[in-house]
């Protein structure tokens, strides 16, 4: 019997062993920015920028400052926020030597205009209309950028359906027009980057870095995508049984009476439930795993605690491990495989666990 309640595993070898691989499939020369926001997508942000740290990453990606000091705690590499920070946080970027993105030129003339000597990257729109400069017309691209050239180190855009291969005469107009703002001002000698997970895989293009995220972690861009051999989950997600009785026919289960047995049946309660992260939507419909087997759940996902579907399943008791997201026996469930049953992706399944699950690192 253990004694926790509901916790994650995170299996750093394996972070590590995926960014080797990635990084191999890389062209020679072109750096890896790890992006490390949403606290690592949920897996930890210190725990893995100190792993990826010691593997030789030099360069990481979050959302905002508040992340970014985090990150700074445990690493003297580069860190870049993608997102907007308030100016006056401006004297905070210079003190942690972090670098910011200019979103637009009115936020670079924000920026500028607190005299704090802010290290900075221009974003660029290619077409996904979230930030950045209009690369529809490389002439503004061009006098904006010039205009701020004294602390501007880099330039970068976003692909939004490069992991999607019927999109790809989108994906290559958006490179093409990237690098028509790019040698409008190779002379300053800027960075630029506009890979990010799938393109690095799937498409080619001359960038300075990729902004490895999800794949580090071992999920899919998309459904429909393989990932290369070797790269796998780096979470796991447990708890246990807190409870197994007996239920007859006609008994229904849970709020609402959403479940009814249509006979006797073992059920059990897992005390984990959509406060920790275990969307409700699953209600009804995902499964774990329990003792290698799979244990679909009936009723609906509570705040705190599921019931499950037991019948069957051998040395069942108070404590007995139960399997979220990971591995039992021969059986496999993903964050992905979550994600596919209610319409999402397995970055809101793996960003969405809730803090009081607690993260224990494997070594």
């Amino acid at each position: 019997m253990t004694g926790k309640r509901s916790w994650v595993e995170i299996d750093l070898p394996q972070l590590k062993k995926n960014f080797e691989i990635y990084k191999a499939l890389q062209p020679e020369g072109r750096g890896i920015m790890a992006v490390v926001k949403a606290d690592a997508y949920g897996h930890g942000d210190a725990e893995v920028s100190r792993e990826l740290s010691g593997a030789g990453v030099d360069h990481f990606a979050v959302s905002n400052i508040d992340e970014a000091l985090h990150v700074r705690r445990v690493t003297s590499g580069e860190i870049l926020i993608l997102g907007y920070t308030p100016v006056d946080k401006a004297a905070q970027l210079v003190e942690n030597d972090i670098t910011q993105t200019l979103l637009s030129e009115e936020y670079a003339e924000m920026l500028f205009a607190t005299g704090q000597p802010v290290r900075c990257q221009f974003a660029v729109d290619t077409g996904m209309r979230r930030i950045g400069l209009n690369a529809d017309d490389p002439d503004e691209c061009e006098r904006v950028i010039r205009k701020y050239a004294d602390r501007l180190e880099g330039l970068f855009t976003h692909l939004c359906v490069a992991d999607t291969p019927d999109q790809d005469a989108f994906t290559n107009e958006q490179i093409k027009k990237f690098r028509t703002v790019c040698s409008r001002v190779a002379d300053l000698g800027l960075s630029c980057h506009c890979m990010n997970s799938a393109g690095g895989l799937w498409h080619t293009a001359d960038s300075s870095f990729t902004r490895l995220g999800i794949v580090l972690y071992g999920l899919k861009p998309d459904y429909e995508n393989e990932l290369p051999d070797g790269i796998a989950p780096v979470l796991s997600w447990k708890s246990v049984i807190s409870m197994v009785k007996e239920i007859n026919a006609g008994d229904t289960v849970g709020y609402g009476r959403s479940f009814t047995a249509d006979g006797r049946m073992t059920v059990a309660t897992v005390p984990t439930g959509y406060a920790d992260g275990y969307s409700r939507l699953l209600s009804n419909k995902g499964s774990v795993l329990v003792n290698g087997r799979k244990a679909r759940i009936i009723g609906r996902v509570c705040m705190d605690q599921m019931m499950i579907d037991v019948t069957g399943i051998p040395d069942i008791g108070i404590g007995t491990e139960v399997v979220l997201i990971g591995k039992s026996g021969g059986e496999t469930i993903t964050a992905d495989d979550l994600a596919r049953l209610y319409g999402t992706i397995g970055y809101e399944i793996v960003c969405g666990i809730n803090k009081r699950v607690r993260r224990e690192y494997l070594r």
